[in-house]
């Protein structure tokens, strides 16, 4: 099992999730994960900076951390095109470290550039068709695509990695699973759901399997409870809300409903390192083995110590 940290790329800037970076790799995390964001949930995060740029400061700064975007849409916002260049070269200058993670997106990132955001059946069959367009430019050459969806005309990547990166699909169903298995290297997933996970070993799929655990350290629970409540709310509404909401401002009204009972549900709140495995050994009791710890709590300093001392030790032993 590999233990990876979340950077919470809307709460912090680009210097500030460099350096946690930098002390996650010290403090013996194996990988980051960083979502690739136009907009913050909420405007009490206060930040979303352009995750291609932080990523690649990090490869340059680290020597072992492995790198993964949790998730990239590549089909709207972007362009799939862009995204087989950005990876490629990410996984160069992370001398092989780097795993793309992709996923369909939610409205509050990928309407920001005007083409709308289609419905559900519309922007998955998008989605499959931009992870096409990447194994098509990942083979190297001038490649042609002609899509329902989406186009590619005389593309060719230059600069390629002998070793191309894994590419983990974002999965919440079955039909999500089998576009893992047939045109990913694995998948990533927000729920402890071992149907999943069993889909996707069945399919064939032997890839690796990235999830998120919730968390939220602070000295006392009351702590981790208030700071997670403020930020990270909009996170119990469920995937069906994060998908469709197109502004903070909305999010913030959903999460409005929310109540701090419900994040204690959720989330391993305070310092008590057994309610922290607790919610950890979910995803692994559920088959996942590349778990990124998120933390919604109000110190990361904080809880890199306490990973260190208390967490760590015992996520290796067990």
């Amino acid at each position: 099992m590999q233990i990876g940290y979340k950077l919470v790329a809307e709460g912090f800037g680009p210097q500030e999730l460099v350096r946690q970076a930098v002390r996650a790799e010290q403090a013996g995390f194996d990988f980051v994960e960083m979502s690739d964001h136009f907009h913050p949930w909420v405007e009490a995060q206060g930040h979303s900076p352009f995750v291609w740029s932080v990523l690649s400061a990090i490869a340059a700064k680290t020597s072992t951390l492995g790198l993964a975007t949790g998730v990239t849409c590549p089909s709207v916002r972007y362009h799939p095109a862009i995204i087989a260049q950005a990876s490629a070269t990410l996984a160069l200058l992370s001398e092989g470290r780097f795993t793309l993670g992709v996923g369909s997106g939610e409205r509050l990132n990928e309407h920001i550039v005007g083409r709308g955001f289609p419905g559900v059946h519309e922007r998955h069959a998008m989605f499959r068709e931009s992870l096409e367009i990447i194994r098509l430019l990942w083979e190297g050459g001038y490649q042609n695509y002609d899509g329902t969806h989406l186009k590619l005309e005389d593309a060719r990547i230059f600069d390629l990695p002998d070793e191309l990166p894994v590419m983990a699909v974002a999965v919440s169903g079955p039909d999500s699973v089998g576009l893992a298995t047939e045109l990913g290297d694995g998948l990533f997933a927000v729920e402890p759901d071992s149907a999943l996970v069993d889909g996707y070993r069945t399919a064939g799929g032997t890839g690796p399997l990235y999830c998120e655990a919730p968390l939220a350290w602070a000295a006392t629970e009351e702590a981790a409870v208030d700071a997670a409540h403020e930020t990270s709310a909009w996170s119990v509404t469920g995937w069906k809300v994060m998908a469709e909401l197109p502004n903070p401002v909305n999010f913030e009204a959903a999460a409005a409903t929310v109540r701090k009972e419900d994040i204690r549900a959720q989330f391993a709140c305070g310092p008590d390192v057994e309610r922290h495995l607790e919610v950890i050994g979910q995803f692994t009791d559920a088959g996942f083995d590349h778990v990124a710890l998120m933390n919604a709590g109000p110190d990361p300093d904080g809880f890199f110590e306490f990973f260190e001392k208390d967490l760590r030790p015992r996520l290796t032993s067990a």
